[in-house]
């Protein structure tokens, strides 16, 4: 590493309820911190950056730090993340390295290596960490179930990842077939319609026509 002016650490999470301020608010707090005051000599250790809010949040405000860092600072650093989007940095930023930390999976179970390898890894051991801290295992089950929907990219018919159908249940009917029905419809329709050959006006009553005849109510 070599000499350093200054180490900069954004590592752990708790809140400040004496000061009312969450944890995100603390991690942006420290994070803010640094990319006021971190320079080219310093050491920059990050752990998970953006953990504290919401998925595509927490992944957007990483990549910017990420990118900060690379292109304005210039500060060497260590960025710990669970956001595999992340590891494309390298192919753009020409002094970001991917490194993971080597695992052995046998069927469920995984052992930690503790050795650090070259490359990026394209997926998380989170609930086989949870296996491993006793979490109960119908809880591991029906997590496991849940995963293999959002790795499918499974949506109900509003869009939303089906998270709710287990193997144990019976398909959902209902509203949800009704909303089907009517995507159907809808899809059907653009595919038939030319937005060449229409003028705004055309446009605009097509679509509001649909707003009306697809709005849900009550």
């Amino acid at each position: 590493i070599g000499l350093v002016d200054q180490i900069f650490t954004r590592v752990g999470a708790s809140d400040d309820l004496a000061r009312g301020r969450s944890t995100f608010m603390v991690e942006m707090n420290e994070t803010a911190n640094i990319l006021r005051n971190a320079t080219n000599r310093s050491l920059v250790l990050l752990d998970e950056i953006g953990r504290g809010t919401s998925t595509f949040d927490g992944l957007s405000i990483a990549w910017a730090v990420a990118e900060e860092i690379h292109d304005r600072l210039g500060a060497k650093t260590i960025f710990a993340t669970h956001y595999h989007e992340l590891t494309d940095l390298a192919r753009t930023k020409p002094r970001v390295r991917n490194l993971n930390v080597a695992v052995k999976q046998w069927g469920n179970k995984i052992v930690f290596l503790r050795t650090l390898t070259e490359g990026a890894v394209n997926r998380s051991y989170g609930i086989e960490v949870a296996q491993l801290a006793g979490v109960p295992a119908s809880v591991i089950t029906r997590a496991r179930e849940i995963l293999k929907n959002l790795e499918r990219s499974e949506l109900d018919a509003m869009g939303h990842p089906v998270l709710a159908s287990s193997a144990n249940e019976a398909p959902r009917t209902g509203q949800l077939d009704l909303f089907r029905r009517m995507a159907d419809e809808l899809l059907d329709e653009l595919g038939r319609t030319n937005p060449d050959a229409m003028s705004p006006k055309e446009a605009s009553d097509l679509l509001y026509a649909w707003c009306g005849r697809f709005r849900i109510t009550d």
